[in-house]
């Protein structure tokens, strides 16, 4: 688990550096935490997939849902695909 904590802290080092050389990146403290969250939620997700799932074929296909839906909710939260209330501009 401190592996997940300290890989999701670098990935939000980047727009945490990124905010201080460029306007173009915005993120508020709840834009950390949500990213926080869900970054930190896959990796667990992922850790509990590889341990617990022991056929190759389930691990895989677990992973790639896990990941699909990682990245959708990503997507909606930034852009607003299916229109949630969430959804970003």
């Amino acid at each position: 688990m401190l592996r997940i904590a300290l890989v999701t802290a670098v990935i939000l080092l980047v727009p945490l550096v990124a905010m201080q050389f460029t306007r173009e990146v915005n993120w508020t403290l709840g834009d950390f935490v949500v990213a926080g969250g869900l970054l930190m939620g896959t990796g667990l997700l992922f850790d509990l997939a590889v341990r617990k799932i022991r056929t190759q074929k389930a691990r895989l296909i677990t992973i790639g849902a896990i990941a699909l839906g990682f990245l959708f909710v990503w997507t909606e939260l930034a852009v607003g695909i299916v229109g949630s209330p969430f959804a970003g501009s």
